[in-house]
């Protein structure tokens, strides 16, 4: 007679494993080693020997006497491999339904429910303004309509879809399997009907018993303050019809923001990069700033180097309100980012101006490290 193995080696858990630890190692085993699914040689004699594991490892008494004597213990009278009583077979009947989505013998029938809409998506273009601000748009989308003239029902007028021959309006098939185990229900959907569960002799001439047809809607879209490309914004209900008396799917339009001529975004903040010439930066200067809200003053101290930055608060983007409530999030800042314009054609008048200047200034080479005005002019300008 050949050795048996021990049962905790056979289901690869610890002698102190929990009933639970017993239980995930019998159905990673099972789904491996089922005749069904694995037709490997030897594959069957594997399986029953998991079986047989878990049988006595799941029951307590039984363990409490493989424990004590082996496998003596729970021979002959202990039930055998066919056996099965007490609560052993319930709990294996349990695991395989999970496995296999039925019981043995079982004949449970899947409802077939109400059905949500399909999400449907839409793009969005819109300007930076209408970004930073918010606008209200209208948009066309083309999507599946619940069929007017017959009602959704896929049927001619006057007629009415009929349940399936093949399936008897359950949408699957049910076939009977036999196994050592018992029988096995196998579920599969039903091809005449493609699981719909109902046939339709005549079908509706509009939407040829598709149940619907596609109509161009237009729609008001509500961008809120603050949005940035790839912005999604939801439209509840707006999607695609349910079916069976289920909910409409919803409708995702996402934006996309055309740049603008001089700012440029980065979150809530803005950058502007704002030309000044040789005299202003030097004398300093009080001049006008384009802003998304107008022009804001902005004083230019003497000495300003190219490279500076002043910061205009809350002339940035609204931060987005994400809570739905309308409450004022901020904004935020506009930066105005300095470069200095060198004139690139002088007049005579100019040019002796500048020839002035440049014997007042001399010719002296400023060392890396002390860096003045033209010397960080020429490096902005790459001399």
């Amino acid at each position: 007679m050949a050795t048996q193995q021990d049962f905790y080696d056979v289901l690869g858990v610890a002698r102190g494993a929990s009933k639970e630890d017993i239980k995930k190692a019998y159905r990673k085993l099972a789904r491996q080693y089922h005749p069904d699914v694995n037709k490997d040689h030897g594959a069957e004699d594997k399986f029953k020997e998991i079986q047989r594991a878990y049988e006595v490892l799941s029951d307590e008494r039984k363990r409490n006497m493989y424990d004590t004597y082996g496998h003596a213990g729970v021979e002959n009278g202990a039930g055998g491999f066919g056996g099965f009583e007490g609560g052993g077979f319930g709990n294996i009947s349990d695991i395989f339904e999970e496995l296999f989505n039925a019981g043995f013998g079982g004949n449970r029938r899947r409802r077939r429910g109400p059905r949500r809409g399909m999400d449907l998506r839409t793009d969005l273009t819109i300007s930076f303004e209408e970004a930073v601000f918010g606008v209200e748009k209208d948009v066309e989308i083309r999507r599946p309509e619940t069929c007017a003239t017959c009602h959704g029902s896929g049927a001619k007028p006057g007629s009415s879809p009929i349940a399936c021959t093949t399936c008897n309006g359950s949408g699957e098939v049910r076939r009977v399997q036999q196994s050592i185990l018992g029988s096995f229900v196998n579920v599969t959907t039903c091809t005449t009907c493609n699981g719909t569960g109902e046939l339709i002799p005549e079908v509706c001439p509009t939407c040829n018993g598709q149940k619907q047809v596609n109509e161009v809607r237009s729609l008001k879209v509500k961008v809120p303050p603050g949005v940035d490309s790839d912005t999604q914004i939801r439209l509840t209900g707006e999607g695609g019809p349910g079916q069976d008396g289920g909910p409409p799917g919803n409708l995702f339009v996402v934006i996309d923001v055309r740049p603008h001529d001089f700012f440029r975004r980065r979150g809530e903040d803005i950058y502007l990069d704002l030309h000044i010439n040789v005299a202003q930066a030097a004398l300093g200067d009080s001049i006008m700033v384009p802003t998304l809200d107008g022009d804001e003053p902005l004083d230019i101290p003497a000495g300003t180097q190219p490279g500076k930055v002043f910061r205009l608060r809350n002339k940035g983007v609204p931060r987005l309100d994400r809570s739905g409530r309308g409450a004022p999030m901020g904004r935020g800042d506009q930066h105005v980012l300095i470069q200095v314009a060198v004139p690139q054609k002088l007049t005579d008048e100019q040019k002796e101006l500048f020839q002035k200047l440049s014997r007042t200034l001399g010719k002296e080479v400023v060392p890396q490290g002390e860096r003045g005005f033209w010397d960080q002019l020429r490096n902005a300008l790459g001399f």
